[in-house]
């Protein structure tokens, strides 16, 4: 996957269910640890979904947006990793949020991806807490 060729677009859970439990259950369940009562949380079917897919429809990635204005479950496939996929699902949904009737959005960034997010306009609030026994810090985006 030297040359990467992938789209980006919303995904509902009912169609793309399968897709997104791959991505999260290799990212989260495997790679990371997390256990699977964390991570299938029950709303995922109330949640607004992106999709990163690859021009052979590949998954690669997956984020969601909460009712609340929080962006969370963002996972990219370690294969796909650093070609920019993350920034094109965060950019997604913060066009998606900005449709809504929110001020500001959100996230529990895990601390390796603190400047990710900086870099992308969002702010560090608060202290670092634990979260899945991964460190995290809340980060906080203005839309308006």
């Amino acid at each position: 996957m030297t040359d990467l060729k992938y789209s980006v677009k919303q995904a509902g859970w009912t169609e793309y269910k399968e897709a997104i439990q791959l991505i999260r259950t290799e990212v989260f369940i495997v790679e990371q640890h997390v256990p699977e009562t964390l991570e299938w949380d029950g709303l995922d079917d109330s949640c607004i979904h992106v999709l990163a897919v690859s021009d052979q429809q590949k998954p690669l990635g997956t984020a969601r947006l909460l009712h609340s204005g929080q962006i969370c479950r963002m996972a990219v496939l370690k294969e796909a990793r650093h070609r920019g996929i993350g920034t094109s699902m965060l950019h997604t949904l913060l066009s998606i949020a900005r449709k809504l009737p929110l001020d500001s959005v959100f996230l529990n960034a895990q601390l390796q991806a603190l400047n990710f997010y900086i870099n992308h306009g969002f702010r560090a609030v608060g202290p670092v807490f634990n979260e899945a026994g991964i460190p995290h810090r809340k980060m906080v985006h203005k839309l308006k």
